[in-house]
């Protein structure tokens, strides 16, 4: 069965009632829908934030930001991601929608001009469901329609701890530990509607857990009294995916009671987390004003995933090489960031912070040879509570991933997220009993 009958057949599957962290028909392949990192706060400027530094607002994207920050703040960050996705190929069309944490995260001072910061967040999500009839008049006159479904979900986390220090007041490095670990089931089933036939089954299931690295840095050059120019780079070291994985087959239907056909179970070997490294340019103007740009690039194409099963999908055809390969993810962000007038007591408004940012991705993986990349655009505002640095962000992201050439399928997408960030003096020492 081809790639293009394979990828999309929902039927209107909403993937809302099924609590998946994502759904998307590219999730079946690789680790699946490698998520955007960041928070609200990064997602309403395109996802850019590796050169910006904010005592505001949290930024995970980069260790060293973490030391821009009050001395003498508690800060936290909570966010939300409401995913939308209107589904094309062909003539065929379908919806589907999700709801996400996207980041918890938590920072505090450590000693002078040194921090640290912990958090969870998604690092990827397996979401999909469709199903198809055979169509082989050959086939179906022997044992009538043969229906064809297949659905998958799961998710993997990613649990980090990052400390960061500043050296002569420009100077910003920082590093993190993160744990990645989760599972992912996959089943795909084939049933005989003429129940003197049994159906059979086939399932996957993945433990998985790695151990990795990130380092930072960031450079502030002071342009005047109120501008700077910031330079940041992050790199993330490669690891091996390491945990169980079980294979089963089995047949079941009125014919008989359910016979396993087969069963295995081992380690994962053999598949690897590819490094990254990321770029970043900001320029900031006071508190009015913020520009930044990012760029990253993962090389996926000795991972190891499109030829090992469980990771490769369910389309293997010829000598085990499959439609699916891995290549180079790269990305492009640009963010921009206005705040009217961030000590004005009578208009509230122009004290909320408005941001925009663009994007493009080109994915990990390509489906016969074809890239898969997306393109979009972002807004958003941040709501000051109570004082300025307490805030609500809400932020909208429009955009389009894939295409309908070749056979393949045209994801259309408007999501929402939402972002709580808390800040407040714990660390002020009492000047008077």
């Amino acid at each position: 069965m081809c790639v293009a009958t394979l990828l999309l057949l929902f039927g209107g599957a909403v993937a809302g009632a099924q609590s998946y962290g994502s759904f998307t028909p590219y999730s079946m392949f690789g680790l699946g829908d490698i998520m955007e990192g960041g928070s609200a706060y990064n997602r309403t400027m395109g996802g850019a934030g590796i050169a910006v530094r904010s005592n505001r607002f949290i930024n995970a994207l980069n260790p060293a930001a973490v030391t821009a920050r009050d001395s003498l703040a508690f800060m936290s960050d909570f966010s939300m991601y409401q995913d939308n996705k209107y589904f094309a190929q062909g003539g065929r069309k379908s919806v589907g929608n999700t709801l996400s944490l996207s980041d918890l995260i938590i920072t505090f001072p450590i000693y002078h001009h040194s921090a640290m910061m912990v958090g969870i967040a998604p690092f990827s999500s397996t979401g999909y469901g469709y199903g198809d009839y055979y169509t082989d008049p050959a086939l179906i006159a022997q044992t009538g329609p043969v229906a064809y479904t297949a659905n998958g979900h799961g998710s993997i986390y990613q649990g980090f701890a990052a400390a960061g220090v500043t050296l002569w007041k420009r100077l910003s490095l920082g590093a993190q530990a993160t744990l990645l670990f989760g599972q992912n089931e996959r089943t795909f089933t084939e049933t005989f509607t003429d129940s003197s036939f049994n159906g059979v089954q086939n399932g996957i299931d993945l433990d998985m857990r790695a151990f990795t690295w990130k380092f930072g840095l960031q450079y502030e050059q002071p342009l005047g009294a109120n501008s700077s120019l910031t330079l940041g780079a992050t790199y993330r070291l490669g690891t091996d995916l390491r945990g169980e994985i079980e294979n089963y087959k089995y047949s079941s239907g009125s014919a008989a009671v359910v016979d396993t056909i087969s069963h295995s179970a081992g380690s994962i070997s053999g598949v690897k987390i590819a490094d990254e490294i990321g770029v970043g340019l900001s320029f900031r103007s006071g508190n009015r004003f913020l520009l930044t740009a990012d760029y990253t690039r993962a090389d996926w194409t000795k991972s190891g995933l499109d030829v090992t099963k469980g990771f490769a999908g369910n389309l293997i055809p010829g000598k085990g090489s499959s439609i699916f390969t891995n290549t180079v993810a790269e990305s492009y962000r640009v963010g921009v960031e206005i705040v009217p007038n961030p000590n004005d007591v009578r208009y509230y408004f122009n004290t909320c912070s408005y941001r925009a940012g663009v994007y493009h991705k080109k994915e990990y993986f390509a489906l016969d040879g074809n890239r898969i990349s997306s393109t979009g655009i972002t807004l958003g505002i941040t709501l000051p509570v109570f004082r300025r640095n307490n805030g609500i962000t809400l932020g909208m992201e429009i955009g389009q991933r894939g295409t309908l050439k070749d056979n393949l399928i045209r994801e259309r997408y408007v999501n929402f997220s939402v972002g709580f960030n808390f800040f407040d003096i714990w660390f002020q020492r009492i000047q008077y009993d």
